[in-house]
């Protein structure tokens, strides 16, 4: 197993970098430059060909690319032209926003919909299937982000129970040494900011771990269907053995297979699916930065 992993990641080299000339070769293509994409109306010749010999771009392309891959080599990915910091600093301070909502959003689909798949299929055919297969369909139908304002509309504005926006009260002061705040709070015990962070981080998980659960829902379901009618099943339970120890040993163990499957191909869409509902509950994660990026791209 471990051979295997170290293999596909040695494998993971060429292809980013295949993938890095593709890109940065093909963008060079494109109509236009990236100095004028910058500038807009204010573009002139002489503004142009100044910012050019800034950046370097009044070079060959195979030169840009050389001088490019030796800044990537040491995690140098430039400085922003909207916030004038580096890249590796924004990477920094919203990469872990990303990835602790898709974890919890994660969570929450598993959580819930394991369990619900299971007892779906223990009561095939019976209101509890039908009302789950109803459930999973209206999770998977509805947009993620009407399902997130219609949540922040019923639990934050109507209800007041949960706040609206953001990762944490702008009124409290602790520490993130990680940015990782749920994480920091625990380290740091600083307990009343871990409940306002947790509080934070209920509807944005929700909205964007319904889809993962109705996914799994089904998939449960139909996993667990098919397990409990295998010999090895109907063989345990002649044998006299208690219906908690066949479900638990034989049936649901042998159902996670194709469960797992799904739950590593969702985590990849979790964390590359979050743009509308970081957008809706102004979450500051990769999802948001690349909504920015694309404004700011439009109006210039």
């Amino acid at each position: 197993m471990l051979r295997y992993v170290v293999r596909r990641l040695l494998l993971l080299i060429p292809i980013l970098f295949g993938l890095s000339i593709l890109v940065f070769f093909w963008v060079r293509a494109l109509p236009g430059s990236p100095i004028s994409s910058l500038l807009g109306e204010r573009a002139t010749p002489a503004l142009v060909q100044q910012y050019n010999e800034r950046y370097g771009l009044n070079e060959p392309v195979y030169k840009q690319y050389v001088k490019q891959l030796r800044a990537w080599s040491h995690f140098d990915f430039g400085t922003s032209t909207a916030t004038h910091r580096t890249i590796t600093f924004e990477i920094k301070q919203r990469f872990p926003a990303t990835v602790e909502l898709a974890m919890a959003a994660m969570l929450f689909a598993v959580g819930i919909g394991i369990p619900l798949g299971f007892f779906a299929a223990k009561k095939y055919g019976g209101l509890f299937d039908h009302a789950s297969l109803f459930i999973s369909l209206i999770g998977i139908s509805i947009p993620v982000f009407f399902l997130a304002i219609i949540l922040k509309y019923i639990f934050a504005v109507r209800l007041g129970w949960l706040p609206t926006v953001g990762r944490i009260d702008v009124l409290i002061e602790t520490e993130h040494p990680t940015n990782f705040y749920v994480f920091d709070a625990i380290i740091t015990r600083d307990w009343h900011a871990l409940v306002d962070v947790l509080k934070h981080l209920i509807l944005p998980a929700i909205a964007l771990g319904s889809i993962p659960l109705a996914i799994i829902t089904r998939i449960t379901r139909a996993s667990v269907l098919d397990v409990q009618n295998e010999d090895y099943v109907r063989t345990a339970r002649a044998k006299g053995v208690a219906p908690l120890t066949v479900d638990r040993r034989h049936v649901l163990r042998n159902a996670m297979l194709p469960i797992t499957t799904i739950i590593g191909l969702q985590v990849g869409l979790l964390l590359s699916g979050a743009v509308l509902t970081e957008t809706v509950f102004a979450w500051p994660g990769i999802g948001s930065w690349l909504r920015d990026a694309i404004s700011i791209a439009t109006i210039r």
